[in-house]
């Protein structure tokens, strides 16, 4: 994750304040991003078991708003955002006609806002461009009228606080009542006595808000929750937090080579949708058809850890590459997310991973490989 480019990296608003705490710094997407302050370790602990606050602005963050906002977006998710009632967000993908999956994202839905309905959309900092101009593209339909798209990503903080102490320790500063704001609520409220967007949303497995405001109020927000004791962590702790909850990260889990169905996102697909969506019909030869390979689950025997491009094995046939792989600070063992062929995704299923030359014991497990009582995404379908 070293910077090659001669480009100058990107920085979000709380990037001075970052460096002020000796934060080791990396490449991410093109931003200049923590890695880890007091190390990764620790900070993946205190979000386990008090709170922790990451900077998370360089995610892309998606405004968009007109009279028919839905029905353009009805169109590019497999989703019904026609369920969604305002308040409410929906965890969800892009697809491309294969179906393969462009980004996954949240969209919340903000009912109406100054006479327009309203969305705001959380998308992949790798993809943001990507994405804005696909989501562009197919913001008019006929018999319809435009929908805009203001992109805040350079001017907004987006704070992430997780942990079971989230709660208690960000309503101090919070005139709204979070503890009625249900998983994947949101609203909007008055923090520190500014306007903010607050969502009980996060990507590390535990309760937690992802804070959307502006700059000035971010800073302000980071020190204030600096000041009250709340841990600063770093990618390395967010990368290990959602290995463990088996959170799919772009670009390694899923990209556009791979499907919902076989990346164990079918719940996000809602078949009954009454209206049409972009990579519908890929996905029903598919449903019919069966998938050939599934993502999984693996722990590892020993403290052997399997990493992203390790390749699997099934009594001395390659079957596989791992996607993502960590030691879990949790859990104390070594785990692994990998695409397998459909035939050997079984639970308890045993196979191995090639570790420097030798093949080192695996098994497929249940995931998530860590829950939460409060931190899961809720299911609104089965999973396919």
């Amino acid at each position: 994750m070293t910077d090659t480019s001669s480009h100058p990296r990107a920085r979000t608003p709380l990037f001075t304040a970052i460096q002020h705490l000796n934060a080791r710094m990396t490449d991410f997407a093109g931003w200049e991003m923590p890695i880890q302050f007091q190390g990764i370790t620790q900070e993946h602990r205190a979000v386990r078991t008090a709170v922790g606050m990451f900077d998370v602005s360089h995610m892309g963050k998606f405004c968009l708003r007109g009279p028919d906002v839905l029905t353009h977006l009805q169109s590019l998710v497999p989703s019904d955002l026609s369920r969604l009632q305002p308040g409410q967000g929906q965890y969800t993908v892009l697809l491309n006609e294969q179906a393969g999956i462009l980004d996954d994202l949240i969209i919340y839905d903000q009912g109406m806002v100054a006479g327009d309905r309203q969305f705001t959309l959380i998308v992949n900092a790798a993809t943001r461009e990507r994405d804005r101009t696909w989501i562009t593209t197919h913001l008019t339909q006929p018999g319809t009228q435009a929908t805009q798209l203001l992109d805040l990503t350079e001017t907004h903080v987006l704070l992430a606080v997780q942990g079971p102490q989230a709660l208690s320790t960000l309503q101090p500063y919070v005139v709204e009542d979070l503890a009625a704001i249900p998983r994947f609520g949101h609203c909007q409220g008055t923090l520190l006595g500014e306007p903010a967007f607050l969502a009980r949303t996060g990507y590390t497995g535990e309760d937690g808000f992802e804070i959307l405001v502006e700059a000035t109020v971010g800073v302000a927000l980071w020190q204030t929750l600096l000041t009250a004791g709340v841990t600063p962590c770093g990618l390395g702790a967010r990368d290990t937090l959602r290995l463990e909850a088996a959170m799919a990260l772009y670009g390694q889990d899923i990209d556009t080579t791979t499907t919902p169905l076989e990346a164990g996102l079918g719940w996000l697909v809602h078949w009954d949708k009454p209206v049409d969506f972009i990579g519908r019909s890929r996905l029903q030869a598919q449903r019919q058809q069966g998938v050939t390979r599934r993502l999984v689950g693996l722990v590892m025997q020993g403290r052997n850890i399997a990493r992203h491009d390790y390749l699997v094995y099934h009594r001395d046939q390659l079957v596989g590459k791992i996607t993502s792989g960590s030691w879990s600070p949790t859990l104390e063992k070594a785990i692994a997310l990998a695409y397998v062929p459909s035939t050997l995704a079984g639970i308890g299923q045993e196979l191995s991973v090639s570790i420097r030359g030798k093949p080192c014991p695996a098994t497929i497990v249940k995931r998530p490989f860590y829950r939460s009582a409060c931190g899961q995404v809720p299911r609104t379908t089965p999973t396919v």
